[in-house]
């Protein structure tokens, strides 16, 4: 876990800069509300509007972008105008975050907006809970988020709106089939049914924060496509929030809702939300649960009880997200890691062919996009083999197997990013081998991606033992690493007697 958060690869500082951003997004959003006069309650709501816009929002382009966070309000203001007038009407209350549960999840469908606007609607429904909005403050709120969304976005899309000159992420694997077929239909389902037991025995636990334990379930479904991930992300959701406590007891509970440092702290949360949420979820609930804390100490109702009340609720939501997933329409994980594996395995294609072409003088050739792609897509990878690598997992061949799979991939991105360093160099020299090269890890790719080849037992077009040895010119030692690389992952994506790892 400490290794995921300080030793993880940042191409372009990309994280660094999110986070970065964010705090001054957020700082900005509420520092417009307490300038406007709104209460704590309100700058409380637009605070959370901002970081949902700058969390959530990640269409392919900035326009795109632009776009969905101006869509926020459309789906959020009339969630919270139900959430507070069904607040005193506790079985239409449930019943309408329930549905607005599982509709959130079912508008993934719709690729990245829909995910977002999903995420918004429900986060909306559980901030009327968690500041218990009345109807008599719906004016004030929905200025309060309108001026939060406006001086966010004045810092996403005018100061510091570094996204233009990226490329766009890699997208979703499509899905297949309809209806129950559908991945974001089945998933929709689990969660609803997951939430529902989660929402039940939460109101046994507390009346008064039983929201915890669906929102802890709605969490553990975000940006999974299979069981086993969601299964893992449940796990780490706990072990975060348990460390968060933990650290909660040391260093929130003794500031006792002091406003200077209270905000610093805050701050400081939002920079490791954004910070590590690519790399990992445990330290991003590290963060959550402080920041949480952080605003209950501010609300003046903070204290262990509540904490200790919030690590059962979380344990109950991650319950409900188990059982749902277990019992109710299963997604396995076979097909979507198969997926993310074969794109990554393009990406070094691509970014191997830029980076020779850029070498062999071709000025338009740039392969820096593609890396920032290839470590999207890994991020995908290691998501998805997740629950095969997790000290928990009884599986110890396909563990290995995974391990393996990921290191070699590792490995790849590696020597990619180190071909693109020397390609952006305009006193690189030139070498007629480049083009053999990158032929040959071309045709490794085609291997790999291409199984009917290696059923009818065609020879791989590159040997790891016949790979050229290293070459004091630095770009042929990197593609011959490549080819290398590419060759040894041969043995565990295709070669083992109980099937290929794609299909554990």
């Amino acid at each position: 876990m400490l290794k995921r958060m300080f030793v993880a690869p940042d191409p372009g500082r990309l994280r660094l800069r999110g986070a970065a951003r964010a705090v001054l997004g957020i700082s900005a959003a509420v520092a417009g509300c307490g300038l406007a006069g709104h209460s704590l309650t309100a700058a409380i709501t637009g605070g959370l509007a901002a970081l949902l816009a700058l969390f959530t929002v990640t269409d392919a382009t900035v326009g795109r972008q632009a776009v969905t966070t101006a869509l926020l309000p459309v789906v959020g203001f009339p969630v919270l105008a139900a959430a507070a007038l069904l607040h005193d009407h506790p079985v239409a209350r449930d019943m309408a975050f329930l549905a607005v549960m599982g509709a959130g999840v079912y508008a993934r469908r719709w690729g990245p907006r829909g995910h977002s606007l999903g995420v918004f609607a429900f986060m909306t429904f559980f901030v009327t809970q968690f500041l218990r909005t009345m109807p008599g403050q719906l004016p004030e709120l929905y200025a309060a988020v309108t001026l939060s969304l406006l001086c966010s976005s004045a810092v996403r899309f005018g100061l510091w709106c570094y996204e233009r000159r990226l490329p766009p992420p890699a997208p979703p694997v499509p899905a297949e089939g309809r209806g129950l077929a559908r991945t974001t239909t089945r998933q929709a389902v689990q969660a609803t049914v997951g939430g529902a037991v989660a929402l039940v025995i939460g109101q046994m636990l507390s009346g008064e924060r039983w929201y915890w334990a669906v929102g802890a379930t709605w969490w553990i479904f975000v940006n999974t496509s299979s069981r086993g991930e969601t299964l893992v992300r449940g796990f780490r959701r706990i072990l975060g929030t348990l460390i968060g406590i933990v650290a909660g007891l040391v260093i929130v509970v003794p500031l006792d809702g002091a406003a200077v440092p209270t905000a610093v702290l805050v701050a400081a949360c939002v920079f490791g939300i954004f910070y590590t949420a690519a790399v990992s979820y445990t330290w991003m609930m590290l963060s959550v649960t402080l920041m949480a804390g952080a605003l209950y100490g501010l609300l003046g109702v903070l204290d262990p009880a509540l904490l200790a009340l919030r690590a059962l609720e979380t344990g109950v939501g991650a319950l409900g997200a188990v059982l749902a997933v277990l019992l109710v329409l299963p997604v396995t994980t076979h097909a979507t890691t198969d997926a993310w594996i074969q794109r990554a395995l393009r990406c070094v294609h691509v970014c191997t062919e830029r980076a020779a072409a850029r070498l062999s003088g071709t000025p338009d050739a740039d392969p820096s996009p593609h890396v920032a792609e290839l470590e999207a897509v890994l991020g995908r990878v290691r998501l998805s083999l997740a629950p095969l690598v997790h000290p928990l997992s009884p599986l110890r061949a396909r563990k290995a197997r995974a391990r393996q799979v990921l290191a070699l991939l590792d490995a790849c991105a590696r020597e990619v990013r180190g071909l693109a360093s020397i390609a952006a160099d305009p006193e690189a020299s030139h070498d007629a081998r480049l083009a053999a090269a990158c032929w040959r890890v071309e045709a490794a790719v085609e291997a790999l991606t291409t199984p009917e080849r290696v059923r009818e037992g065609r020879t791989a077009p590159v040997d790891a033992a016949g790979a050229v040895a290293a070459v004091a010119e630095p770009a042929l030692a990197h593609l011959h690493s490549l080819e290398r690389a590419l060759a040894e992952l041969a043995t565990p994506l295709r070669s083992s007697p109980r099937g290929p790892l794609i299909g554990a």
